[in-house]
């Protein structure tokens, strides 16, 4: 009986001691992946992706130097954001913009291909705070020296539409996450990031020969926008973040001292687009260019407005923290400060 159960332990710990067998590796290359509007599709920046300069009434304006491109936190950069798109149009929705449907849903065929590490979202300027067109409305304000300014209205209007932006963007940010549970990633398992926007205008610009140097603005409204208007726009989206426990970064300064019209006569040093009317618009887009989407590159950072944003990007998801602001050093680089 003692040599039957000496044999019985030894079978014991043998299969106790049998390794287990490790679970697959993850092959997939790794991936950063933006998603939402102009300002992060890459609008303003130039060399577009074929197929998003107007042909066939795409005009999401994708840019090869967006600043997802400029980052270097994974082996793929992936860029579904499209200019003039809004909440609505990042979600799960059944919607169609500039003939592209919903972000989040090719989102979940991207994240299965690649193993995403991060996702970043910049979304809302073009909901309830419509940014564009107050941007118009400003430039119309310059246009009749004899109306009222366009911060007037805005220092009334302008809190209550933050206030009806936020619960779409906490939507949109809903379902980019059950899109990426269902491309089957934790809620942990990836950085998820929402910034806000950089204030492409500054009132401190020539005051004589701004307008025509491609700032038609008054100081006084530029001022409001710059220190006001923006830097609410960014509290909004922390709050947002913060109720939806997802990382923020701030963009609020990031282009502070490179604004459009900020250098006088050159827009050299720049990092936003001053007005800029493309005549190339028509070539691929025929006659639907005409109107909005022949200066629809104006007032967006341009291509070294996004590398810093991306260098920005890059420290961030490095530092590993919940929140910074991207704000220039003394080196003139943009920086992650936590």
């Amino acid at each position: 009986m003692r040599v039957g159960a000496l044999i019985g332990a030894l079978l014991i710990v043998g299969a106790v001691a049998q390794p287990v067998s490790a679970a697959p590796a993850d092959t997939r290359p790794t991936a950063i992946v933006s998603l939402g509007d102009s300002a992060i599709s890459g609008e303003g920046a130039g060399a577009y992706e074929p197929g998003t300069e107007g042909e066939n009434g795409n005009w999401c304006h994708r840019s090869t130097r967006a600043l997802v491109h400029q980052t270097q936190v994974a082996s793929r950069t992936i860029n579904l954001a499209c200019s003039g798109a809004d909440s609505a149009n990042v979600s799960l929705a059944d919607t169609v913009h500039y003939t592209e449907g919903s972000q989040a849903r090719r989102l979940i065929e991207v994240a299965r291909v690649n193993r995403v590490t991060t996702v970043i979202l910049q979304i809302g300027a073009n909901d309830d705070p419509q940014f564009a067109d107050t941007i118009v409305s400003c430039i119309a304000a310059w246009v009749n020296p004899f109306g009222s300014s366009c911060r007037s209205s805005l220092q009334t209007q302008w809190p209550a539409r933050l206030a009806a932006m936020a619960p779409k963007v906490e939507a949109a940010i809903a379902d980019v996450r059950s899109a990426m549970t269902q491309a089957g990633y934790s809620a942990g398992s990836y950085n998820f990031i929402l910034t806000s926007y950089a204030s492409p205008v500054t009132e401190k610009m020539d005051k004589v020969l701004h307008g025509p140097q491609g700032c038609p603005l008054r100081l006084p409204d530029a001022e409001y926008g710059r220190t006001v208007a923006v830097p609410q726009f960014s509290d909004a989206l922390r709050g947002v973040a913060a109720r939806a426990g997802v990382k923020f970064l701030d963009f609020a300064r990031a282009t502070e001292g490179h604004e459009a019209c900020s250098k006088g006569n050159s827009s050299a040093g720049e990092w936003q687009r001053r007005i800029t009317v493309d005549p190339e618009a028509l070539v691929h887009g025929g006659l639907d260019a005409i109107g909005i989407h022949l200066a629809q590159q104006s007032f967006h950072p341009n291509a070294e407005g996004h590398a810093q944003l991306g260098r920005c990007v890059t420290e961030f998801v490095a530092a590993g923290v919940g929140s910074a602001r991207c704000l220039a050093g003394a080196d003139g680089n943009l920086h992650a400060v936590a």
